[in-house]
């Protein structure tokens, strides 16, 4: 399978206008994360290297065919002292598939705080996905091989007043990536979207559903490496009428909290066809 560098590349075309590579991929449409990072990648190529992105707001519109490569288009909406906004349209065979704005910010002084991380067990305490599951399934893991992904087991999820559908998830970037800040905000905006939606399903884990990304919000509050251990702590507070709302706090080892995620995803009860 394609390395996140591969997965992430992009030429540019135009002033403001990209073209994504398509990948090798078992996927019947291509990984949202895909689309998000790539459109990430495009947005960030206009803007000048003092600004780091802090948001990105994203919209599922249709699914991507794998086999093609997407185009971007980038708005230049805002330039400020401190702020810049762009907005970013992926489009194929003529379609706008994905819709996303992204901020950057140049920094500034102030008051910081941030909540704790849950006292969860080690990721060296956990095993490796690709170890464990079966072969039915660990044809999906291969999509991700170059990716570490260790579930924190139900029995051991940190239990939490009112949330109703944790999920603990420590995951890493198996091979070392270089030292650019952004390849690696672009790399979490891929991984982002990777089992958060399966938060919604821990309350339901027998109920056959269709399920697949609908909008995607992101805030990147702290360095970061995404070749080295992250915690995505997740849960779904509500479900209902085929749609559910996750989200996900991701901590470094140490503890900070780096980034933030929300995400509205289909959650489609599957019949049987008559």
């Amino acid at each position: 399978m394609a390395t996140i560098e591969e997965a992430l590349e992009i030429e540019r075309i135009e002033r403001d206008i990209f073209r994504g590579a398509s990948v090798k991929t078992q996927l019947p449409r291509t990984f949202g994360g895909q689309v998000a990072g790539q459109a990430l990648v495009s947005a960030v190529r206009t803007v000048e290297p003092r600004y780091q992105v802090h948001s990105l707001h994203g919209y599922f519109l249709r699914p991507g065919n794998p086999d093609q490569p997407t185009v971007y288009q980038v708005e230049r909406i805002r330039d400020g002292r401190s702020f810049c906004t762009r907005r970013v349209t992926a489009i194929q065979e003529g379609q706008a598939i994905f819709t996303m704005s992204a901020s950057f910010h140049t920094g500034d002084q102030g008051p910081a705080h941030q909540d704790v991380m849950s006292d969860v067990p080690t990721p060296d305490e956990l095993p490796d996905v690709a170890t464990t599951l079966s072969e039915e399934s660990l044809w999906l893991m291969r999509e991700w091989e170059h990716w570490d992904i260790r579930i924190v087991p139900r029995d051991r999820v940190t239990a939490r007043p009112g949330v109703v559908s944790p999920q603990q998830v420590w995951f890493r970037y198996r091979h070392p990536l270089s030292d650019d800040p952004l390849l690696h905000v672009c790399t979490l905006a891929y991984m982002s979207d990777m089992t958060l939606l399966g938060s919604s399903k821990v309350t339901h884990p027998d109920e056959p559903t269709q399920g697949a990304s609908l909008d995607h919000a992101m805030w990147f509050l702290r360095p970061f490496r995404a070749d080295d251990w992250l915690l995505y702590d997740q849960s779904s507070p509500s479900a209902g009428f085929g749609r559910a709302l996750t989200g996900g706090k991701i901590f470094d080892r140490e503890g900070r909290l780096v980034a933030a995620v929300v995400q509205e995803g289909l959650i489609r009860t599957l019949r049987d066809k008559q």
